[in-house]
């Protein structure tokens, strides 16, 4: 990051300059930005749209030499830890950030931050769009395979909701991208606006891909088995059959189906045409392939079958998602 930024970050705002003074926080919210009838219903301060003065994304430091009190927002909230330490309450649970660290707070949760000292440095990025959400960073990584969503879903160990906490030894990519923003929101230059909406467009891509990239905890010998199934599902999508991995895991073929339904929610079919219609969909969007060449190359035979299969999932036909995906040269 320029060394113009850092020098703009630690210098002291008149809002710390009063907090160091007196140890309380010093920056009043209007009542404008506040959403009135949510507020008094959850009895804490919760902002609203108008916080962001018509911007989709509102990049800020935190305010050091305060705790900063409970309150709750109807946006997308990520803290990112670009020096130093930061204790913080989400929905209850204690959540501490270290340098690097990325604290992703859904839309409604209730957090409180402790003072930060001279040394600590976090910066508050918002999302305005309302569609964004951890639900929706969750149906993004569905979108990927099936392996993926059924991995998040063993994230027992996961903190309560309403937040998710990526460790900085994980978020090399987040960081490079965050400061990206950060220099393009601090130091404005031309077609500034156009490259932090590219760079939040691949923000909100890394945050769904770093699901994924998270600790998974351990997994009971069922669970074992259903994560090699996925796998084969995934990387032999096109020739992979029940019968061949019964074979393979030495198992019989009707008790490895049920174990299938059990542990993952869906038969073993069910999600092998997932799968093969995630694959036909990126053919579809990214090459010029005939659709019957597509077809074939994920392993379906029946094309009446793929085009039904394929609208019901996606909402349009595969012709229709190519016109929307490659644009013309």
């Amino acid at each position: 990051m320029a060394p113009i930024i850092w020098q703009t970050l630690r210098a002291l705002t008149p809002v710390e300059i009063a907090q160091r003074r007196d140890a309380q926080v010093a920056d009043d919210l209007p009542p404008t930005v506040l959403n009135i009838a949510s507020s008094e219903r959850a009895r804490i301060p919760i902002l609203n749209e108008t916080f962001f003065r018509h911007r989709d994304l509102v990049i800020s430091k935190h305010n050091r030499f305060a705790p900063y009190p409970l309150h709750a927002h109807d946006f997308l909230e990520l803290n990112y830890m670009l020096a130093g330490h930061a204790q913080e309450q989400v929905n209850g649970a204690p959540v501490s950030l270290g340098p690097g660290d990325l604290l992703l707070i859904d839309r409604g949760s209730r957090h409180a931050i402790d003072a930060l000292g001279e040394g600590d440095l976090l910066i508050n990025v918002l999302l305005h769009d309302p569609q964004l959400s951890i639900a929706h960073f969750d149906a993004l990584l569905r979108q990927r395979n099936v392996r993926a969503a059924f991995e998040r879903a063993q994230r027992t160990d996961a903190p309560p909701a309403g937040y998710v906490l990526y460790p900085a030894a994980r978020t090399g990519e987040l960081q490079a991208t965050l400061q990206r923003l950060i220099e393009e929101y601090l130091q404005p230059r031309p077609l500034g606006e156009t490259i932090m909406a590219a760079e939040t467009t691949v923000l909100v891509a890394q945050l769904a891909r770093g699901l994924a990239d998270l600790p998974q905890p351990a997994l009971t010998p069922a669970q074992t088995i259903a994560m090699t199934m996925l796998t084969a599902i995934q990387t032999d999508y096109a020739q992979v059959t029940l019968a061949q991995l019964a074979d393979q895991l030495a198992y019989n073929r009707n008790y490895l189906s049920n174990l299938f339904r059990r542990e993952v929610g869906q038969p073993f079919s069910q999600a092998l045409t997932e799968e093969r219609l995630l694959r036909a969909r990126e053919l579809i969007q990214t090459t010029r392939q005939p659709i019957r060449h597509v077809i074939a190359a994920v392993g379906l035979t029946n094309t009446s079958f793929f085009y039904s299969k394929y609208t019901a999932c996606f909402g349009c036909t595969p012709a229709a998602d190519r016109e929307a995906g490659i644009p013309d040269l």
